[in-house]
């Protein structure tokens, strides 16, 4: 775990908000580390063993004294933030400016210049760290919205560099995005990269068609071409998930015996409908639940029959608009079953916990109908991993048209989340489907998501970045199958 990271070493940097990993507190008083649950760790871990790669990113907390480290074969360079610089970079700009602007004003966001510099200050950090660890020609991957002023302050410290940048939520079309005092810093810094990849073609669009507007640089299609004679691509590649692992997963034992006893506890109802979600205002929660009360309410579903499990996994605790959604939760929750609910389960039984993935898969067994209904979503790889897990070609999934997966799983019930009427309309089809509809509509899509995993979605990126850029930087090297 000690080994040493030699400054200019690695041929692939991913360059992250987070480190892959979280601090674990042993038993004995000693700390350690442990891989973090996701699908993108997952995807990159090989190229980057295959590259002598190095993960860049913030380890949590205030620790000011980590160093490069190595775990488990991955080499990890941790970025420390100040008090400070968590309220003002990561809760301030981050999550109460960019994330309400960039997910159709949901909530409002809030525009403080502090913020904004904090935001600056800890992009350099992140950028000064990448030039420090990157070999000769290297390919540098930075990922998110955090991070969008990195791309430009690492091609100034490192123009020998091949960089690629990944947005994973949604970017706003000009009437939304022109709203923020510091659009074309914001701009600029993502077009320090070769490759600028979004979850849609239309966020791509939005960004290409805000470039021609906002800072004047020429472009045809995806292509920007900057008057130093770089030209960079703005192009959709949507995200996907380790669909063989959900998968395995699903058929274990363990989990087959885990959601049979899920069903029993909800006292084996004809129907259990699902939702899983960070508690976030994008997610759509609070409409999705009163649409479920009000079919039971009105007599076209029982509560003996069919109950909602849902699952909000806390989320920005420290934010108050979070705080506030919580609260508005619970007391809604709290009113659903105390009106409809009869003595045994719940009408909604409400877990407001983390799980790890074999719970997860569990949960994804148990359910007949699995509801994801986001105001806005990137992509949603809830979605994603419900339908990996069906291996029995059953269940049905009622899908949000705002979220990315819309554009893939075609075969979903589609609803608009701010239209209830309609979204009960969907959860009676969805339920009352016959099996051959549901097993035509679910084949479909687990095709879908099995051709495009998140493997593809990290090879097709870095291909892509490699050819944009092919006289220039070392080439990335796929991953060795075994």
């Amino acid at each position: 775990m000690n080994d040493v990271i030699r400054k200019g070493s690695a041929d692939l940097v991913i360059v992250a908000n987070r480190l892959p990993v979280d601090r674990v507190h042993d038993t004995d008083g000693t700390q350690g580390w442990r891989r973090s649950p996701g699908g993108l760790v997952s995807a990159l871990e090989p190229v980057m063993r295959a590259n002598d790669g190095a993960w860049i990113g913030w380890p949590g907390g205030t620790d000011v004294d980590l160093k490069p480290f190595v775990e488990d074969g991955l080499q990890l360079v941790p970025v420390s933030l100040s008090a400070d610089e968590i309220e003002e970079f990561y809760e301030g700009f981050a999550n109460g400016t960019l994330w309400p602007l960039y997910h159709d004003l949901v909530a409002k966001p809030e525009f403080h210049r502090e913020w904004w510099e904090s935001y600056v200050t800890v992009n350099r950090r992140f950028a000064e760290r990448a030039a420090s660890v990157a070999a000769r020609n290297a390919t540098v991957w930075v990922q998110d919205y955090q991070l969008q002023l990195v791309p430009q302050m690492l091609r100034e410290l490192r123009p020998d560099l091949r960089i690629g940048f990944y947005l994973h939520i949604p970017f706003p079309p000009a009437e939304l995005f022109q709203q923020l005092p510091w659009r074309r810093q914001i701009l600029e810094g993502l077009l320090g990269a070769d490759l600028i990849g979004f979850q849609l073609p239309g966020a791509a669009q939005n960004f290409i068609r805000l470039v021609r507007q906002r800072v004047g640089h020429k472009t045809h299609r995806d292509m920007v071409y900057l008057e130093d004679g770089r030209s960079v691509r703005a192009a959709a590649f949507p995200i996907s998930i380790d669909t063989a692992g959900f998968e395995e997963l699903a058929r274990s034992e363990p989990v087959a015996q885990r959601a049979a006893e899920i069903r029993e506890a909800l006292g084996n109802p004809s129907k259990v409908f699902l939702g899983i979600d960070r508690l976030d205002y994008t997610k759509g929660i609070y409409p999705r639940l009163r649409a479920f009360s009000e079919l039971i309410a009105d007599g076209h579903l029982d509560v003996e029959d069919a109950v909602f499990v849902q699952v909000a996994t806390p989320s920005r605790e420290r934010v108050e608009q979070y705080r506030i959604l919580r609260d508005d939760i619970d007391r809604l929750v709290g009113r659903i079953n105390g009106d409809l609910g009869r003595i045994g389960p719940p009408v909604i039984s409400y877990l407001h916990s983390s799980y790890p993935r074999e719970e997860m898969a569990a949960l994804y067994r148990a359910a007949d109908i699995m509801v994801v209904t986001p105001y806005r979503d990137g992509m949603n790889l809830v979605a994603k991993e419900y339908v990996a897990c069906r291996f029995d070609n059953l269940g049905s999934l009622v899908l949000s048209e705002f979220a990315g997966a819309a554009e893939e799983l075609r075969q979903a019930w589609l609803v608009n989340p701010y239209d209830i009427n309609g979204m009960k309309s969907a959860l009676l089809e969805a339920c009352a489907a016959e099996p051959k509809e549901i097993s035509r509509r679910m084949k479909a899509m687990r095709k879908t998501v099995m051709d495009k995993d998140v493997a593809a979605w990290a090879a097709s990126f870095l291909d892509e970045l490699a050819a944009i850029r092919p006289s220039h930087g070392k080439t990335v090297r796929p991953a060795r199958r075994t």
